[in-house]
């Protein structure tokens, strides 16, 4: 039974982090999807990307002074995913100053909500299946990344952009299912 559990919480944590992740590649972290709308509308993606980039990194490094337990991770990668898709709502829509503010919000959530996965990869793995639960979030997200960037270079970018924001949901209904106390990991 043990054992089951043990299967269950990785699985579950690997699969939320898969969606959040796959957003990432396929939007934020310089993904296709961000590139097309800004091709569509003819828009220089420097300033963006590095915003996007930066923020992200400050998110990752702030994140470790919040997040102590299982409780806080998991509100932390459902708040950060819920900033995510509401920051993200404005690339739906023609550019504004919101696309670069969007960026700098979900990028810092984003990456919150990275630092936070690290938390329950750390509790729900044991550390002989740690590589290969990173190995198999890097597989999961770069196989829902390829169909995402697919769809966003040869349909449309606001399609891509609407299946790269359906992967937040996604995982935020995986976070919710993950174990909020150590008692109930092992």
């Amino acid at each position: 039974m043990n054992r089951l559990k043990e299967i269950n919480c990785r699985v579950l944590s690997v699969v939320a982090f898969s969606f959040l992740f796959a957003y990432l590649l396929s939007f934020l972290f310089e993904g296709q999807v961000l590139y097309s709308l800004l091709e569509h509308y003819e828009i220089d993606a420097s300033g963006y990307i590095l915003a996007a980039i930066v923020a992200h990194f400050f998110g990752l490094f702030c994140c470790g002074w919040f997040v102590k337990s299982p409780k806080t991770a998991q509100y932390a990668m459902l708040v950060g995913m819920g900033i995510c898709l509401t920051a993200t709502v404005p690339f739906v829509f023609p550019p504004s100053v919101l696309w670069f503010a969007g960026l700098i919000i979900s990028g810092y959530a984003g990456g919150c909500a990275v630092a936070s996965w690290g938390y329950y990869l750390k509790t729900c793995t044991p550390k002989n299946q740690r590589l290969k639960s990173c190995a198999d979030v890097l597989i999961y997200s770069n196989i829902i990344m390829i169909v995402i960037n697919v769809v966003a270079m040869n349909l449309s970018p606001f399609v891509g952009l609407v299946l790269s924001m359906l992967c937040l949901p996604l995982g935020a209904a995986f976070v919710w299912m993950l174990p909020t106390n150590d008692r109930d990991n092992w």
